[in-house]
């Protein structure tokens, strides 16, 4: 495995994707999050701040999600659809090597537009004067990419296996079911029926936690209400684990494809 050919191919995919105009996303949310941040003191001037805070991060997350869903699913799916695999496969590319530069190169992107949103979001913070937890944020949208990548790998495996369209529905399932594993094992535990309890805990050992990714709630209210370092740590170790594993699982399934 060479390291110079996954940057080659990730290099391509950040200037491919940005050609798409995705970075349009960061103009969106300047102009968006820039209006609520005027309205907000007309409709609710008690808790401005707050609302403020959390609408931005959620904003920022929310369009990291669509780049995600709707850029990642096809990053491999096209290039089987296009026929494009074939040149790739026919030079001194290996298939782990092609997967490992696309997840990379997306994530390279991700980590562009969310850099830029949260340059937009604290300064709209600054002239509208709104106080906030400068440190708890930039952990939280830290975290928020480390999620985003896992989804991204996650996008990834389903579209080396499935159509872009499908491979999309499936991702955008596991995004909304990974923020409510927690709630699906505390729902297995209220039914007191054994089976139900196993299939529950298998759900929650199958998909990956991602409410543990999300520090957006805890970073309105500062760093005191954020966990431990350790947690952190370990949370990030989980993260990271699970994206390797992901893509392994995509390079094995991509590895056995015929084209």
């Amino acid at each position: 495995m060479s390291l110079g050919r996954i940057l080659v191919i990730a290099t391509h995919v950040f200037r491919e994707v940005i050609r798409d105009r995705v970075l349009y996303l960061v103009g969106l949310f300047a102009i968006l999050f820039v209006a609520t941040a005027a309205l907000l003191p007309k409709v609710a001037a008690s808790t401005e701040a707050k609302i403020t805070l959390d609408l931005g991060l959620a904003g920022i997350g929310l369009f990291g999600l669509i780049v995600v869903i709707f850029v990642g699913t096809g990053l491999v799916n096209k290039e089987i659809e296009k026929r494009t695999v074939l040149v790739l496969m026919a030079k001194p590319v290996s298939r782990a090597e092609f997967i490992i530069g696309k997840h990379l190169g997306l994530s390279a992107v991700l980590a562009a537009l969310l850099g830029s949103m949260t340059v937009i979001y604290l300064v709209v913070l600054l002239l509208n004067r709104i106080s906030f937890p400068f440190w708890s944020i930039l952990i939280a949208v830290f975290y928020l990419f480390v999620e985003l990548s896992l989804l991204t790998a996650v996008a990834i495996l389903f579209g080396v296996f499935t159509s872009s369209l499908l491979a999309t529905f499936l991702t955008l399932a596991i995004y909304l079911m990974g923020h409510l594993s927690p709630d699906i094992v505390k729902l297995g535990q209220i039914s007191k029926n054994p089976n139900i309890e196993s299939l529950t805990r298998g759900i929650y050992l199958v998909l990956p936690d991602l409410s543990r990714l999300d520090l957006k709630n805890e970073a309105v209210y500062g760093i005191q209400l954020l966990p431990h370092p350790g947690v952190l740590l370990i949370n990030l170790i989980y993260g990271l684990v699970y994206i390797v594993l992901l893509l392994a699982i995509a390079i094995l399934v991509f590895s056995r494809r015929q084209f």
